[in-house]
Formats: structure tokens, sequence, C-alpha cells
């Protein structure tokens, strides 16, 4: 199967977009950290060789694009808080994520690619919500590409402060591993209270005294 090209960013083109945007998200499975977004502008005469979804990419293609991609193009990226997921819920709190991303490029873009099946609702610009965007729009892979390596950061950055719970590895996605380190070490600051794993942790009665 070929990876991403630019059919819906020239499609946008065509129909007089100057700058087409690319948004995804990352982090809405982990049980703790952030959920991350970034949002893109390539310039269609300057895309470099390799794009594609960032889970499809080696660690080390990842980094070397996302190199590229910050030094290239107009590029923002927005976190959403822990606090803010659990208040939210992670279906709207990915959304902000996105909104936030996008507000924070330099050219206000006059379409948007989403990756996903429903646009966010505060987003306030031209839009489409493309399914697996993220294999199918080179600029949504883009974004796919910086979101993760910005929000692995973090987790290998968190790790430092909380091991034990394997965060360098599994960005806080729930492996078993990092579940039973939950019931070891216990619930932290950064785990999402309102996530099944830790919710039932944090609401487990107390065992009868003998």
């Amino acid at each position: 199967m070929n990876g991403p090209d630019f059919s819906f960013e020239a499609a946008a083109i065509v129909r007089g977009a100057r700058h087409v945007a690319g948004v995804d998200e990352v982090g809405r499975g982990p049980l703790c950290g952030p959920v991350t977004a970034a949002a893109v502008i390539l310039d269609p005469d300057m895309i470099p060789p390799g794009l594609n979804d960032s889970k499809k990419l080696s660690a080390k293609r990842r980094n070397e694009l996302f190199v590229w991609l910050t030094e290239h193009c107009d590029w923002s990226v927005a976190h959403v808080s822990v606090e803010e997921i659990d208040r939210l819920n992670i279906y709207h709190a990915s959304h902000l994520a996105m909104c936030r991303a996008v507000a924070g490029l330099k050219q206000r873009p006059d379409h948007v690619l989403v990756d996903g099946n429903k646009l966010p609702r505060d987003l306030g610009l031209p839009a489409e919500a493309i399914v697996k965007g993220d294999a199918r729009s080179m600029t949504i892979a883009a974004a796919s590409i910086l979101a993760k390596v910005l929000r692995d950061r973090i987790m290998e950055d968190l790790a430092q402060h909380y091991p034990g719970y394997g965060w360098e590895v599994n960005a806080g996605y729930p492996t078993p591993a990092h579940k039973k380190a939950l019931l070891d070490l216990g619930v932290t600051p950064h785990h999402r209270r309102s996530f099944k794993p830790v919710h039932n942790i944090l609401c487990k009665s107390p065992l009868p005294s003998n």
C-alpha cells in the first residue's frame, strides 16, 4: 500500500486555499501524561521524501523528519494537561489540543485537514475530517510525526522523575508492565484519574480488618 499523498491539499488549493494545515493528535490511549496535537503547513514545492504516518516510521527516521519539519515548515504543537483531560474527557481534550495547535501557527490556514472522523467544534476554520488521515495526507502525516516525537520526549522526561512505570518505553500506554507498576508503586500526579484502570485503583475499597 502506498503512503500518504498531497491530493487533499491540492484539491483545497484548487478551490482557492493558500495555506492548508494538517492537524493530528497523539496520546488518547495512555493512562498518563498530556494529549498532544501538532499542526503543520507544508510548502507544496518543498516536501521531504518519506513522509508517512508516524507509527509506520522507525524512531531514527521519525527524528530525522522531525528536524527537517521544524526547520522548514510553519508548525505548532499544543498540549492538554491531565487535569484538563479528567475535567473534559479525552475526546474533548484531544479536540482542544488540535484547536490550540492550529491557533499557534504563524499563518492563519484557509483550510484544515483533521485526522479522524469528526471536526473539533471550536476550530472556527474551513476544515475536513479524514479518517486515517495520517496514512492518506502528507500534511497530517507531518503533524503526526511532530506530535509523537514531542510527546514521547515529555514521557521520557517524566520517566526520569517517576522510575518504574516504563514511560520511556510505553509512553504511558496501558501495557501489562505499566498496569503492574500502578498496583505496586501507586498512582502518580501524572496519571489520568478518569481512566478506568487508574480510577479503579483510587476507588478500591479498603480491605476489612481482621
